[in-house]
């Protein structure tokens, strides 16, 4: 089973967590592919995810299962051949952008599974991914808010959350989904650009149950909750970000104690990343 993960060095605590999540919940091998990259803009640097962090999570997923790997790639270079040049003061980091390149990286296999790092994974998911991706560029989830505000068809709900998605990257190659991409992250500024590009020019994909991306609160069949922004309406509208690694304001606000085991063991070897 593969999954990817991207991002820079300050997506270590959500990397570390999902991961836990993951091992608790799966009985088959892992494969495990981080995308990260040094990423400098006008006015800030981002370092990449450092190998003293991937030999942390390394040693323990070999603690779990001598069968599970996790392989680091740099995508520097790639990075700088197509610079989303018009994305890089939004709100998220350029680095989430980085999963638009997993097709021009050679050692990533033509199925796997994207997460956020601020994904946790609750009960085994071995079913979904081995679902059939035949004719598929993806399988992924509608957007909690987005759906409503934004189509390709004007008679359904189609816009996908990007945090959750399995991909065929055979199929993105041919169809060039992330190429295109690329481009218009180089071209015009979006507030959530790798997610709008994605959207905007996606062919085929199928959408899944929301319990493969819970993205409001969670449900005894939640898959994977994913930790976005939500919006509370009581005592007044505001919106509400807690992410899994901000233990106390879990338990605090969210009154979220279904993860304790794996923050725990989280706290214990947060000290080494």
């Amino acid at each position: 089973m593969n999954i990817l993960y991207c991002g820079d060095s300050k997506v270590k605590d959500g990397l570390l967590i999902s991961i836990l999540s993951l091992l608790k919940n799966v009985t088959v091998p892992v494969h495990i592919y981080v995308l990260t990259a040094t990423i400098t803009t006008e006015d800030k640097q981002y370092q990449p995810i450092t190998a003293e962090t991937i030999q942390v999570i390394a040693d323990l997923m070999q603690q779990k299962d001598h069968r599970h790997r996790i392989t680091k790639v740099d995508v520097t270079e790639l990075l700088k051949l197509d610079f989303p040049t018009q994305n890089l003061a939004t709100v998220f980091t350029p680095g989430c952008m980085l999963r638009l390149f997993a097709d021009e990286v050679p050692e990533i296999p033509d199925k796997i599974l994207y997460l956020d790092t601020d994904v946790i994974c609750r009960q085994n998911f071995v079913a979904f991914y081995e679902q059939n991706l035949a004719q598929l560029e993806l399988v992924g989830v509608l957007d909690h808010y987005g759906k409503w505000f934004f189509h390709q068809q004007l008679d359904k709900l189609d816009y996908l959350n990007s945090g959750v998605l399995l991909l065929n990257l055979n199929m993105i190659r041919q169809t060039r989904l992330f190429a295109n991409c690329r481009q218009l992250c180089q071209t015009k500024k979006m507030f959530m650009p790798d997610q709008t590009a994605l959207n905007k020019f996606i062919q085929a994909r199928k959408i899944a149950p929301r319990r493969f991306n819970e993205q409001r609160r969670l449900h005894a069949n939640t898959v994977f909750q994913h930790f976005t922004t939500s919006f509370r309406f009581f005592p007044w509208i505001h919106t509400l970000t807690v992410k899994p690694w901000q233990v106390e304001r879990m338990h605090d606000e969210l009154k979220l104690y279904e993860y304790d085991d794996i923050l725990t063991e989280y706290r214990q070897l947060v000290p080494r990343l």
